[in-house]
């Protein structure tokens, strides 16, 4: 931007905490499209990070609007760029904004979503892993 002015919106950033392991890497999906959570498969606008396991992990999703939004991760241990499963419970870490409650399936948007407004946004997302 001219004159060093900062782009619109705030900066949106997450620290991965309860990793199991340093293998594989870390992918993260930010969205405000509640039907395209928690995979943003059929969201061009969400923004996706892959993020190599080297240490601790943060994510920085830069300048993002304002808006309500929603992050899911994963800990793709194997790095084959999916959540692996077995007789269909995930193998590998998950987990989501607000550390929203898993049932018999993800959470809905509204119970990971979160405002980004007038002040950036650091948020903790701990890993879950069921197997």
């Amino acid at each position: 931007m001219a004159g060093g002015a900062a782009a619109p919106g705030v900066d949106v950033s997450v620290a991965v905490t309860a990793l199991r392991s340093q293998k594989g890497q870390v992918l993260a999906c930010l969205t405000t499209n509640p039907k395209a959570f928690p995979n943003c498969e059929k969201d061009p606008a969400a923004r996706k990070l892959t993020v190599a396991v080297t240490g601790p992990v943060t994510l920085d999703f830069g300048r993002v609007p304002e808006g309500r939004y929603a992050i899911s991760l994963i800990h793709d241990e194997n790095g084959n760029g999916k959540l692996d499963t077995a007789l269909m419970m995930p193998r590998e870490g998950f987990g989501f904004s607000r550390d929203a409650p898993v049932r018999m399936g993800p959470p809905s948007f509204e119970k990971a979503a979160f405002d980004v407004g007038g002040a950036d946004v650091r948020l903790a997302i701990r890993m879950r892993y069921l197997l």
